[in-house]
């Protein structure tokens, strides 16, 4: 593989991490088909700042920071290795692009990167290390910080952006079944693979004005972001893989998304 692709995955609940459900074996086959990168990057928002950081840390902590949920949850570890060299070349590319970031040396990672890790890589042998996401960030700053990473993937490095491609936590029914999706969730999320399977990347910096029910399936922006940080990383991209893991509680879309490169995921064949 001469350029890696970036991912977007939706990482849902927290209890994605025991129930994966068709997303969950969607990403085991995904990391299976991709192999080992040299390394990991990840944009979540479950870390944002006031400023850009970078987590610096060689063995980063699995930070369970969810409350309310079963225990076993708790106890899972993903116990991957940090890098400080790659976040010290991350620091250094962002503050070409005019990015200034600090490092955080004590910094873990948040459920936005190790539960869909848990199902892409299980063995956590690839070093990671997260991205902040600025408070302040927008899709055009998203897209540009995708950009300004995006030569990483020229070395090895997976660039994630991990968020829900739906986010109405308001309107979550556990109990809802997969075939209970609410139409809104499912008009969005068709809307914004239409434009993501077309690369147009204009009209994707501009759904969260567009998109049909944007204002509904994301009242907040933060979890939407991270697909615009991925999108920007794969620079202009011609080949797209739709992992279409379903909606999850009547309104958490659980789509995820390669983009880069276009993999068959049930043969197995690239």
């Amino acid at each position: 593989m001469t350029r890696w692709p970036s991912l977007f995955v939706s990482h849902g609940a927290p209890t994605y991490a025991i129930e994966p459900g068709l997303a969950g074996a969607q990403l085991g086959a995904l990391g299976r088909l991709l192999g080992k990168p040299r390394a990991i990057v990840v944009v979540s928002p479950h870390w944002m700042t006031s400023g850009l950081e970078i987590s610096a840390t060689e063995r980063p902590q699995t930070v369970h920071d969810f409350g309310g949920f079963p225990r076993a949850l708790y106890d899972l570890q993903y116990a991957a290795p940090g890098s400080r060299a790659l976040a010290l070349q991350i620091q250094q590319q962002l503050a070409n692009s005019g990015m200034p970031a600090h490092l955080d040396v004590l910094r873990g990672l948040d459920h936005g990167a190790w539960v869909p890790l848990l199902h892409l890589y299980p063995d956590a042998n690839v070093p990671t290390l997260q991205v902040s996401l600025p408070y302040d960030a927008n899709p055009s700053s998203a897209f540009a910080l995708g950009q300004a990473l995006a030569p990483l993937a020229d070395d090895g490095v997976l660039i994630i952006g991990s968020g829900s491609l739906t986010h109405n936590l308001y309107e979550v029914r556990m109990s809802a079944s997969e075939g209970d999706a609410a139409a809104y969730a499912q008009e969005f999320s068709a809307w914004i693979r239409q434009a993501v399977a077309a690369g147009d990347l204009a009209r994707l910096r501009q759904a969260l004005d567009l998109a049909p029910h944007a204002a509904r399936a994301h009242p907040t922006t933060e979890h939407f972001l991270p697909l615009l940080v991925a999108a920007g990383a794969a620079l202009e991209h011609t080949a797209v893989t739709v992992l279409n893991g379903g909606i999850r509680h009547g309104v958490l879309a659980m789509e995820s998304y390669v983009l880069g490169q276009a993999l068959d995921l049930e043969l197995g064949k690239p």
